[in-house]
């Protein structure tokens, strides 16, 4: 009967045991389960899109909001501003002085490397201007409305070699082109392809400053920009606009906060319409994610 009674404590002692060692990870897990909203605040030296300098060389400010539906499924806002509220320059030639940009997105995670993006672009001028609608609903010609299709394609998590690659596909609104009298537009379905690699650094350091660094090379091109929607690239051909290299250094503060440091370099390689703002840019930017 001892004996019994002996085989029966250990048992449940055991069992206790085991329940205590696995509960922190239970409980780790139903925290990353119940954590659906995710909030991020950008703030970058100037804003540039694919090799674009939208703004000019002002300070802009990128709220993010997404919403994990379901494990697959998330829901998405994006926003920027420079706060200045003169759409051309003094030169009134050069234009996008003020430069304001409210998106909407939806993501789905087809499988582990693959993740199907629906944009919603709204980029309406921050005063008045002749011949543009700013109507949210107006996809039409004089709107300021696009909609854009990706397919995003990452293995930088779990595989051999960490690369990323884009390809984007405007399906709707103001991308139009025309014939040689200005005349018969026809969507024109501009469609960009990028390829990115990540480098991490110093994983092993002691020195925490620079412990994890990354860097991120990208060359991207837009194949088909006979629409102009890409103002400072290559109408006529396919235009490399963006070759750069960002490093980014993440700081955990604690809490489930973190502070992204970054640095990106941006060569834009189209040969004409480069004008207005260059083609060399860096960038400093600092995130608050949470």
């Amino acid at each position: 009967m001892k004996y019994k009674l002996l085989i029966l404590h250990l048992i449940v002692t055991s069992a206790s045991v085991f329940a205590q060692e696995t509960q922190p990870a239970t409980d780790t897990l139903s925290v990353e389960k119940e954590k659906k909203l995710s909030l991020t605040l950008d703030v970058v030296s100037r804003y540039l899109w694919r090799g674009q300098c939208w703004g000019g060389d002002y300070v802009a400010v990128q709220p993010t909001i997404e919403y994990a539906v379901t494990p697959k499924l998330t829901l998405g806002f994006w926003a920027t501003t420079n706060f200045k509220s003169d759409y051309f320059y003094p030169d009134g030639v050069t234009s996008y002085k003020g430069y304001q940009e409210i998106d909407f997105y939806v993501t789905y995670q087809l499988n582990d490397f693959l993740q199907l993006q629906v944009w919603d672009y709204y980029w309406p001028s921050v005063e008045k201007v002749e011949g543009i609608n700013n109507g949210f609903f107006n996809y039409g010609k004089d709107g300021v409305k696009t909609v854009d299709a990706m397919l995003y394609f990452d293995f930088s998590e779990g595989y051999k070699y960490p690369f990323n690659a884009t390809i984007s596909t405007l399906i709707a609104g103001n991308d139009f082109r025309y014939d040689n009298n200005g005349e018969n537009p026809k969507q024109n379905f501009t469609t960009y392809l990028e390829l990115g690699y990540t480098f991490t650094l110093f994983e092993k350091s002691t020195y925490k400053a620079i412990q994890g660094i990354t860097l991120d090379p990208v060359i991207g091109a837009v194949l088909n920009n006979k629409a102009a929607y890409y103002s400072y690239a290559d109408y006529d051909k396919v235009s490399l606009c963006n070759l750069g290299i960002k490093a980014t250094k993440e700081i955990d503060l604690g809490k489930g906060i973190t502070m992204p440091l970054s640095l990106n370099y941006v060569h834009n390689g189209a040969t004409q319409n480069t004008e207005a703002f260059g083609k060399n840019f860096v960038v400093a930017g600092i995130s608050f994610s949470y």
